[in-house]
Formats: structure tokens, sequence, C-alpha cells
């Protein structure tokens, strides 16, 4: 029995690797895989001209003919780059392409760059990255470093389980169990806490969190339940959400610290499409295909 269950396992393991490293449109064992991206249902983006806004940063991508946008490659939904075609999908991923369109650049013209969380602010920093757009939580340490326009959606932490899990039900229900979670996110400080008395398992990216969960080596996984609604609904048979979100997870863009020119310029930009209606078919035709229920886009406090 021992040697069929391990088996089982390292098989689901190798199709979500497959998943994350091929490109996810293959799903997990045995679940059916789904589209992520309503195509034909995304609006489109008028890109402006002549754009004048006296940022350093703004320039220099101007002068490149290009603007560099960091972004999350492993979210279903919201952030996920398919290996065989390299092109990446998601909410977070147009509402980049709205801001690039405002910043005068087409589809064609944003680089995108994948940083993993706990790169983010060093990344953004040190200017490897224009804009950071990728389930980005506004909070008081990371703006010591960076500055955010936003927030432009929120989110809270919960739990992903495999679908047969009966203990597990919310955060009050963790202590003893192995949660995993991902070096340098908020969820991760906040299942840490002694009072939820969980034994923390530190990784680098949601995949591979969500590998060790299939494979029986952690009970959950804990993040923003936007992200792990993705993950569910990728393996259906296999994974679900449980719990009430136990945090608060405001979603900003990151970028240089004092360019206070550029983050009007992407707060107007983030108001001007959640008033016109591209908000919400962008969400509608991404994020909200994983079961995601609509919310009215938060105040923009960062502008």
């Amino acid at each position: 029995m021992k040697f069929h269950k391990t088996a089982a396992a390292a098989a689901a393991v190798l199709a979500l690797a497959a998943t994350a490293a091929c490109g996810g449109k293959e799903g997990s064992a045995g679940d059916k895989p789904k589209d992520q991206t309503d195509e034909k249902a995304l609006p489109t983006y008028e890109v402006a001209k002549d754009v004048k806004v006296d940022s350093a940063v703004l320039k220099k991508a101007q002068k490149r003919g290009k603007i560099v946008i960091g972004a999350k490659a492993d979210q279903p939904y919201l952030g996920f780059q398919d290996q065989s075609t390299k092109k990446y999908s998601g909410f977070d991923i147009e509402m980049a392409k709205m801001i690039a369109a405002d910043l005068g650049f087409t589809p064609k013209q944003i680089e995108w760059k994948t940083v993993d969380s706990g790169a983010r602010e060093t990344t953004v920093s040190k200017g490897d990255v224009d804009l950071m757009i990728g389930t980005y939580t506004i909070n008081d340490e990371r703006k010591k470093q960076i500055d955010f326009a936003g927030p432009y959606f929120h989110a809270g932490a919960s739990l992903l389980v495999r679908k047969d899990e009966k203990e597990v039900t919310g955060p009050e229900s963790v202590k003893g169990k192995k949660v995993c979670s991902i070096v340098g996110s908020t969820p991760l400080q906040v299942i840490k806490k002694p009072k939820y008395g969980a034994e923390v398992t530190e990784l680098s990216k949601y995949s591979e969190c969500v590998s060790q969960l299939l494979d029986g080596q952690v009970d959950a996984v804990t993040t923003d339940d936007a992200i792990l609604m993705g993950y569910a609904a990728q393996n259906p048979g296999k994974l679900k959400v449980v719990g009430k979100p136990f945090s608060d997870e405001p979603y900003g863009v990151g970028l240089k610290k004092g360019d206070a020119a550029l983050q009007k310029a992407v707060a107007d930009s983030i108001k001007k499409h959640e008033d016109n209606g591209d908000y919400k078919k962008a969400y509608d035709a991404t994020l909200g295909k994983s079961g995601s229920k609509f919310k009215t886009p938060p105040e923009i406090t960062e502008k």
C-alpha cells in the first residue's frame, strides 16, 4: 500500500510540476484541464501618445522603447506563464497591460520579468523592473524600501487543503499541523504567530508548496485566498479552500521610492480603468473564472 500511495503521489507531483514547468494547460493528474482566460472577453486598452510624466523611471523606459514589469509566473488566473508559449496571463497581467497602455506602451513593448516574492523589494529598488505587479501586499515594512500605487484589489490569507481533509478547517485548527507558505509573503508571517501553533514549511514558490500538499508532505498551504482559489480551480478533484480570510492583503503596484509623478500616473490609471469598466471585464475574463467573486475595488490610498 505504501508503494502504491507513494507512486500515486509522485504522479500527482510530476503532473503539477508539468503544470508549473510546461505551461499549466495539463492540470493535475486525473483532472480536466481548465482554461484560465476567456480571451474573447478581455477588453482592449487604448495606448496613450506623447505621454509626459516627470519620472526618471518612465523617461528611461521611454528611451529604451519598452517598460519592464515584474510579475508572478505560477499563480493560475492571476499571474501565470505558459512555458510552451512563454505567454503570461491573469488578472494582474491585465492590470499591467492597462497601466502600460496609459504610460504609452503597447503589449509588445512590455518586457515581463518573473520575480519571486522574497526578491520584490530588492528588484524594484535596484531598478531591475520599472513596476512590480504581482499579488503585492501594501504594508508599512515594504514602504520603507519602495512606494506603492493602489490598492487595486483586496485579498486575505486563507488555507488550501486536500479534498479529503477534515481536521483543518481554518487557522484555529492548524496547531501541530504542517503548513507551507512562501518566503517573503505576508501570510507566512501571519501563520508563524505562536497563537496558531503550526509547523511551518517555508519555500520559494507557490507551486512547490502545492506539490508538497498533493504529496502529503504538508497538511495545508496558506497564502492569499485569490491565489488559492486558482490552485483549487486547477485541481477540483484534489484540493479545496477552507475557512474565512484571516488577514488583510491590499494589492498595490510596486515602484521605486520617491517617484511621486509615476506613483500618481499609475494610481490615476487604475482609477480610470475601474471607472470605465475595463477592470470588471478583465476580472471576469481571468480571476472570476477561478470562482473568486467580484468585489468592488478598494479605495485608492497610495497616489
